[in-house]
């Protein structure tokens, strides 16, 4: 059965209206607007079928939307990160959380999946990690009602668990990743890729300052999907270009002194910051929307009711549970709330999933067990803001 186009832009419309309902309904309820999207995706996948219309194969659109979702999205949060020297030790903080949180993660989920499938713990490992990177997609939009301390932490925290994530993921997709020739590679390729966000910026911001034409901002934003595709391609962590470029934007205050002082005026970018702000924030908005209905669509509901997929699924999510509380409080020695429910895995870890080529696969591994994990971290982290409550002194410093 065919779909009129007049039916098909109802839904499109229907669809962006939804989310801007359930991103207020998420403000009110608490409940991730992101668990409201998969579950009407689901919903659209089984009444299509009901319907006699033939089920769909979205997966190339699932990767493409995800690939610019998530620049979009680390480039949103970039553009609100502000770098000082009081900030040094939160900047700190939240690296090392995310490192030391991934690391444990993926080594703890590896032997576990090496165990439970008998398959070598290599090949477990690169199943592991995509699931053990905090999804900034699904985090960052839910902490704008967190004290300010504790959102920083979390948006640099998942920030850089996405790039950690993306950074060993394609080193391990390496022929013969472990040698010490494809080790000095990678690790020459992270130099490149550092050496190139920094000089990509400043001309960015040069163009930013020089164009006239109002279109200039999708511009900006088409070099930079160009350059991030370019780097991936070639195995290079671009996306440290979209975060030096957010924070050179943001941070331009800094950047506009010396030989740099007559590119712009400070209130100039000021303009240009908050325009650019407001572009990045609805487009992202637009493309998560669309990219966490289609993963509901992907989604058989018939796997996350298996006995093998819910006893898996339970243990990764106790492992991610327990890493998180054991630096959280041995380590960080921080308040642990709401930040140990804040460890959702999404769209980095569905891109990832999806990325996994045909050679390195594991047949008996059951998709569904992604599926239970990113539903069920969505859950945790909806617990944890629902009964989050601001200590007063945390509001009063808001307040002033």
């Amino acid at each position: 059965m065919q779909i009129s186009p007049h039916i098909i832009i109802i839904i499109l419309s229907g669809i962006v209206i939804l989310s801007y309902l359930y991103s207020l309904i998420s403000r009110i309820t608490k409940v991730p607007s992101v668990l409201l999207l998969i579950a009407t995706g689901i919903g659209i996948k089984y009444l299509s079928i009901q319907y006699g219309y033939i089920e769909q194969d979205v997966a190339k659109l699932v990767k493409v939307l995800g690939a610019v979702g998530l620049i979009m999205i680390v480039l949103e949060a970039a553009l609100d990160l502000v770098i000082s020297r009081s900030k040094l030790k939160l900047i700190l903080d939240s690296v090392l959380s995310a490192i030391f949180s991934f690391i444990l993660s993926a080594f703890g989920i590896a032997f576990l999946l090496s165990k439970w499938l008998g398959e070598p713990f290599l090949a477990a490992f690169l199943y592991a990690v995509p699931m053990s990177i905090i999804s900034s997609a699904i985090v960052i939009p839910s902490t704008s009602h967190l004290p300010e301390m504790k959102k920083e932490f979390i948006i640099y925290e998942s920030s850089f668990s996405d790039i950690i994530g993306i950074i060993v993921f394609n080193f391990l997709l390496m022929d013969n990743a472990m040698s010490w020739h494809n080790v000095g590679i990678f690790s020459a390729n992270i130099g490149i890729a550092i050496g190139i966000s920094a000089v990509a910026s400043l001309l960015l911001l040069y163009m930013l300052t020089k164009i006239k034409i109002n279109l200039k901002f999708f511009l900006m934003f088409a070099i930079l999907a160009l350059v991030y595709s370019l780097g991936e391609m070639i195995s290079i962590p671009s996306l440290l270009i979209i975060i030096v470029f957010g924070l050179v934007l943001n941070n331009s205050r800094l950047i506009l002194k010396g030989p740099f002082r007559k590119l712009a005026t400070p209130e100039y970018m000021d303009g240009i910051l908050n325009l650019m702000r407001s572009i990045t924030a609805e487009t992202s908005f637009l493309i998560r929307t669309f990219f966490f209905i289609l993963f509901g669509y992907t989604i058989d509901l018939k796997l996350l009711i298996e006995p093998n997929v819910i006893i898996l699924g339970s243990l990764i999510v106790g492992v991610l549970f327990v890493v998180r509380y054991l630096y959280l409080r041995l380590i960080l020695r921080e308040n642990l709330f709401p930040e140990l429910f804040l460890m959702p895995r999404g769209l980095v870890t569905i891109l990832l999933f999806y990325s996994i080529p045909a050679a390195k696969t594991i047949s008996n591994f059951n998709i569904g067990v992604l599926f239970f994990v990113v539903v069920n971290t969505s859950i945790i982290m909806m617990l944890g803001l629902i009964f989050f409550k601001a200590e007063p002194t945390l509001l009063r410093e808001e307040e002033n």
